[in-house]
């Protein structure tokens, strides 16, 4: 592969994976994004075959792996165009959480069932009045003896209809000062008197992902299943931002690459005016550029890989790759539609669902004008 991130047995799981996707997934996408879900019975699968959590330890139940594996099940996932089925949301951004900041009763008693596929998690930080700005969600969570009393409603919810557990983000102190001192992370388990999963979104694109309004009214919960300590919820979760912008930036770097290549061959195939369309000048100067952006692109993402490996600090690096690669990835997808002509509109060409399904990439694990923003301020600007 040229990828010095990967060795041998590197390749060997990808071939793996590859057939498995091919045999599990690939089949069944157009039925589940007509259904709007993946069905659970898909995630178990993942789990039965270890490609849920790989990194995991083998007491969690998982196969103490590298996260080179994670990059492999998210590239696979991004260039069949799977990407509904959000395993990295759920292995690599989500059970970290629990992994990192859980208690050892806690992670024993949730985290084999997230390498199983029995317990798929949400991360539960949006509200609808709140996006980015953490500090102002209205959330809370107030303790009652050995129970928090938790009302609030949070929005846009990956995995929200399918989650079995769900990681969320509440006010404990509302008087804080700064506000964000007063957030906290509590995990409330499916089936929760007063935790009600709403509706399924309608979004423009990714429509077999399950994205949900989740409702908690008077929902009462253990004090037991608060994550680490009161008020140090929002230093997880910048702790772990990293990880999920990271995620993100694979998923629009492989389906950058994947909609190139379908590009490609396609207008190879195609003629006009009795030659391919990809000898037209024109159009060979536009394959051309996003080759060459895609490729930009991947040196720097494997570099990032490669740091992240390696335990150094990415929140800059990667905060620059969250802002440019989406944004590349939507430009990449404008172009090759574009080449495909009136068929890059049809649903039967795989191109106008990955055209989609990449528009929110720029958007979701913070936007690309909040990446600038904490680009900017870590270079004093």
């Amino acid at each position: 592969m040229g990828r010095k991130i990967f060795k041998e047995e590197h390749q060997i799981f990808r071939e793996s994976f590859g057939k498995f996707l091919e045999i599990e997934v690939v089949p069944f996408i157009e039925k589940w994004e007509h259904e709007g879900i993946v069905p659970k019975e898909v995630w178990r699968k993942m789990g039965e075959n270890g490609f849920l959590c790989p990194w995991l330890e083998e007491k969690y139940g998982g196969s103490n792996a590298g996260y080179e594996y994670s990059v492999v099940i998210n590239e696979e996932l991004s260039y069949v165009g799977a990407n509904g089925l959000l395993a990295g949301l759920h292995s690599d951004i989500i059970v970290p959480y629990l992994h990192a900041f859980g208690n050892e009763e806690q992670k024993m008693r949730w985290l084999p069932g997230c390498a199983s596929g029995d317990i798929i998690t949400a991360v539960a930080m949006t509200e609808p009045g709140t996006g980015s700005d953490l500090a102002a969600m209205r959330a809370t969570a107030v303790r009652e003896g050995n129970e928090y009393v938790i009302n609030g409603q949070k929005t846009f919810i990956s995995n929200g209809i399918n989650c079995d557990l769900v990681v969320l983000a509440v006010k404990t102190d509302t008087k804080a000062s700064p506000p964000f001192k007063g957030i906290s992370l509590i995990c409330v388990e499916d089936g929760t008197p007063g935790f009600e999963k709403g509706r399924n979104l309608d979004k423009m694109g990714l429509h077999s992902q399950d994205t949900a309004e989740l409702n908690f009214v008077d929902c009462r919960v253990p004090a037991s299943n608060l994550l680490g300590k009161e008020g140090q919820g929002f230093y997880f979760l910048m702790k772990k931002l990293q990880g999920e912008r990271l995620i993100a930036s694979i998923m629009a770097q492989s389906m950058a690459e994947a909609m190139l290549k379908m590009t490609i061959k396609y207008s190879k195939e195609r003629t006009v005016f009795g030659k391919p369309i990809s000898s037209f000048q024109h159009n060979t100067f536009k394959i051309v550029e996003m080759a060459t952006e895609i490729e930009l692109g991947r040196a720097l993402l494997d570099s990032l890989i490669a740091d992240y490996i390696a335990g150094e600090d990415i929140v800059m690096k990667v905060s620059m790759a969250k802002a440019w690669i989406p944004e590349m990835a939507n430009r990449v997808a404008y172009h090759c539609v574009q080449l495909h002509g009136g068929y890059g509109y049809m649903e039967e060409y795989p191109i106008c669902r990955f055209a989609r399904d990449v528009r929110v990439i720029p958007i979701f694990a913070g936007t690309t004008e909040v990446m600038k923003v904490i680009v900017g301020r870590m270079m004093e600007l």
